[in-house]
């Protein structure tokens, strides 16, 4: 006694839909990757072949023109108010040299 619709010919059409479902979710993925990557390498920005710039050279406590340039730029801030009087002349106390 077997119902109508079942038996082995529902199992084999189940199995096959299930199978073409699997395959296609599988190569819908392998696009949706193969597409991400190419918009990466798109998006990346090129490198360039050169060396990277070297940081500037840095000045030592002992340099004049530091000293100088850092006394300079206190006294800009005192000018326009954003350091005080005491400010300044702390600032001043704690550059070597000065």
């Amino acid at each position: 006694m077997t119902t109508s619709g079942s038996g082995p010919g529902l199992i084999r059409g189940v199995a096959r839909t299930a199978a073409v479902a699997g395959t296609a979710t599988a190569v819908s993925n392998r696009v949706s990757r193969r597409q991400q990557g190419r918009w990466a390498q798109q998006a990346a920005p090129e490198q360039p072949d050169a060396a990277p710039a070297s940081p500037p050279p840095t000045q030592s406590a002992d340099d004049p023109n530091n000293t100088l340039a850092q006394l300079e730029e206190f006294g800009e801030l005192k000018a326009q108010g954003v350091l005080t009087d005491a400010e300044f002349e702390e600032q001043k106390r704690r550059i070597p040299g000065s």
